[in-house]
């Protein structure tokens, strides 16, 4: 029998250890993907902190493989092919949460759930787009914005150097938000037409000065700060949330009846959506800023991915 390591949350609430445990097999419509990375991302702390339905679970949503075998039926592609899954497994499961994840040196898929991965970009690289490049990316795509207008990101961090790239790559005046100067040159470098030390300025103050934003996207999980971006927007802007907290947002009808404005979340992430991020990344050449960690330190990844001090966007390298 054909053994593989992986991390494993052994029950609920558990830390996850690693473990040496037989490559699964693909049932009907599956494939068995060689795991190549595995981005370590916020939505892993499901199963994590216990949100999995079954246990022992191998988290992980930001895959990129190879395809190894197939399953009975299934067609869609071929052995060597190098593939990605994000958060929807397809089939009704979430990778990492309903079915095990990427932590893992093999995992198994539903052959409707992957895409391709184009040559041009690394495995490491291409990871992190399976949740958090599409995230920032889908919001963008499907929000009021048209090139020329303004977008605002509010925090730089694992999703909003993202969506800096994104902004810029798209047409859009773009400006970057965050706490202090050490991220300024950053932001610049990554494509922000400004920036604006939220320990310095007002925010709204800020962006009406420079006209008013069509479009902010809250990258940063602070309810204070979401509720104060409202007041930043122009006519008929809308403010897009991909990251909380969970603490209530401290809006009130007025904010709304100056606009009028669009407070609202965006979460995407079939595969589709994935497909076009991918595309998209690879044709403006968009790129994570990553930090690699071996299967073995996957604790040490997570625990620096969930306190924020991952530059900016951890990644698992398993057998690229």
């Amino acid at each position: 029998m054909k053994m593989m390591k992986a991390m494993q949350i052994p029950s609920k609430g558990e830390k996850m250890q690693l473990v040496e445990i037989p490559v699964p097999q693909p049932g009907e419509g599956q494939v068995l993907l060689r795991v190549e990375a595995c981005g370590v991302c916020n939505g892993d702390s499901v199963a994590i902190r216990g949100g999995s339905r079954e246990y022992p679970r191998i988290p992980g949503h930001e895959v990129v493989g190879i395809v190894e075998e197939l399953g009975a039926g299934s067609e869609k592609w071929k052995i060597g092919q190098r593939v990605g899954i994000g958060w929807h497994g397809s089939h009704n499961h979430v990778t990492g949460l309903t079915i095990d994840g990427g932590y893992a040196e093999y995992m198994v898929a539903f052959e409707d759930g992957l895409i391709s991965i184009p040559d041009e970009i690394s495995s490491n690289e291409a990871a992190p787009l399976m949740c958090a490049g599409e995230t920032t990316f889908s919001a963008l795509r499907n929000s009021k914005a048209r090139p020329g207008d303004l977008v605002a990101i509010s925090g730089i961090g694992g999703l909003g150097h993202l969506a800096v790239q994104y902004a810029k790559k798209a047409g859009f005046q773009t400006v970057a938000i965050s706490r202090g100067v050490d991220k300024e040159k950053l932001a610049r470098k990554l494509g922000a037409h400004y920036y604006i030390d939220s320990e310095k300025e007002d925010l709204a103050q800020a962006l009406k000065a420079l006209g008013g934003a069509k479009v902010i996207l809250a990258t940063a999980p602070n309810a204070k700060v979401i509720s104060s971006l409202i007041h930043g927007l122009g006519p008929d802007g809308e403010l897009i949330i991909v990251a909380g907290s969970g603490e209530p947002l401290e809006l009130s009808a007025m904010d709304f009846l100056k606009g009028p404005n669009t407070v609202r979340g965006s979460f995407t992430g079939q595969t589709k959506e994935i497909e076009a991020a991918v595309h998209f990344s690879v044709l403006t050449e968009v790129r994570p800023l990553i930090e690699v960690f071996p299967l073995e330190r996957a604790n040490e990844a997570y625990d620096k991915m969930m306190s924020a001090k991952t530059r900016f966007r951890a990644v698992l390298s398993i057998s690229e």
